[in-house]
């Protein structure tokens, strides 16, 4: 298990890469990888079935954590943009027949909701997308009948989101073929993105030009809230806690930028920082009172969309800080030679959304480095 030290040098890239025993770094900058593996399974053939199909709609069946938040963003990033119903559902509905598609996601192969929503999509005749792994009770059930999109990278569970975002962009994708250049991102162009992501978060980059590294720092020793100004970074938000959790035992609330907002005076007057009189050894609670803690840091994502006016509704808020990915492709330095992000310059929301959670993930990673709490 990998110690977490507080005189560990973010700076110093040989101390932060020889302390990462555990590969919390690698997992989360394989992000670009898990998203082009997904590319290539289709590529190959996997979702032939439903090319073109157009169906009465698209039900998401997920379990918890990452494939539910996943689909969240889906729903609502790409929903607007279709013309096919997409739902998020927690079981398949009465209705479901043979002009549907149902995406059954999550970790666990033997989970009773993921298993029962399968087999009652595929005994209606539905079209059954398998995004789990292939194995155990699920693959059984869905053996010869469902098309399956397991995992290809091997990565903890907790950084599996950007798996279920591009698996559930293919099946959109398929079904909206003949509109799908001007609808939904190039996965290998997003792969290419999300890797100049874990590029620019690398260890050997300093931690002033290192976004991760800096939400690290300005995470550490703080109750931290992370806030999203529209549903889909609510999602995203969501993810980042549980990450932060998971990997590096930090414990940060998430929450909608309205309930936060409304909130703001009570996080204005939560517990001081520690003073330079304050000693944890001789500090009496019955006598000197609570123990100061530190003060709320609110992290708000958001995107190149909705940037400017999220900047002028966090202003009400002591202590917030904006995270979002550029809606533009950067130019990213690498051993004195120029790396740019792909081709297209304009990033789509989902884009930006899959950009920051590689962001979130790698600075999880060092948080679990040099002890979050």
């Amino acid at each position: 298990m990998t110690a977490p030290s507080p005189l560990l040098d973010l700076d110093d890239a040989a101390g932060v890469a020889a302390a990462d025993s555990e590969g919390a770094m690698r997992a989360a900058a394989l992000g670009g990888a898990q998203v082009r593996a997904t590319a290539a399974a289709v590529a190959e053939g996997a979702l032939d079935r439903i090319r073109n199909m157009r169906p009465r709609s698209v039900v998401f069946v997920t379990g918890g954590g990452r494939a539910g938040r996943a689909a969240t963003v889906l729903t609502v990033t790409m929903g607007p943009r279709v013309g096919i119903p997409i739902l998020h559902l927690p079981a398949v509905p009465p209705w479901l027949g043979p002009l549907d598609v149902v995406v059954v996601s999550g970790d666990d192969a033997g989970d009773h909701r993921l298993l029962e929503a399968a087999d009652s999509g595929l005994r209606r005749g539905a079209e059954v997308v398998l995004v789990a792994p292939d194995e155990g009770p699920l693959r059984a059930a869905g053996a010869g009948r469902a098309m399956v999109l397991p995992p290809r990278v091997r990565v903890p569970d907790r950084n599996g989101f950007l798996r279920y975002l591009a698996a559930g962009l293919e099946v959109l994708a398929a079904l909206e073929s003949e509109r799908a250049a001007v609808l939904f991102p190039d996965l290998a162009d997003l792969a290419d993105e999300l890797d100049a992501e874990a590029v620019r978060d690398r260890p050997d980059n300093e931690v002033f030009h290192n976004p991760a590294k800096s939400l690290a720092v300005r995470m550490r020793g703080r109750r931290v809230v992370l806030a999203g100004d529209a549903p889909s970074t609510t999602a995203l938000a969501r993810h980042g806690a549980e990450v932060l959790l998971r990997t590096s035992g930090v414990v940060a609330a998430a929450a909608d930028l309205g309930e936060v907002l409304a909130a703001a005076d009570r996080l204005a007057g939560g517990g001081a920082a520690p003073g330079t009189g304050y000693d944890p050894i001789f500090h009496d609670e019955e006598l000197d009172g609570p123990a100061p803690s530190a003060p709320v840091r609110v992290f708000v994502l958001a995107t190149a969309g909705s940037r400017q006016l999220t900047t002028r509704r966090i202003a009400a808020l002591r202590d917030a800080e904006l995270v979002a990915a550029e809606g533009e492709e950067n130019s990213i330095e690498m051993g004195g030679a120029e790396m740019t992000s792909p081709v297209r310059r304009e990033r789509t929301e989902v884009e930006q959304l899959a950009v920051t959670a590689v962001r979130l993930e790698m600075a999880a990673a060092y948080l679990q480095l040099i002890g979050g709490r």
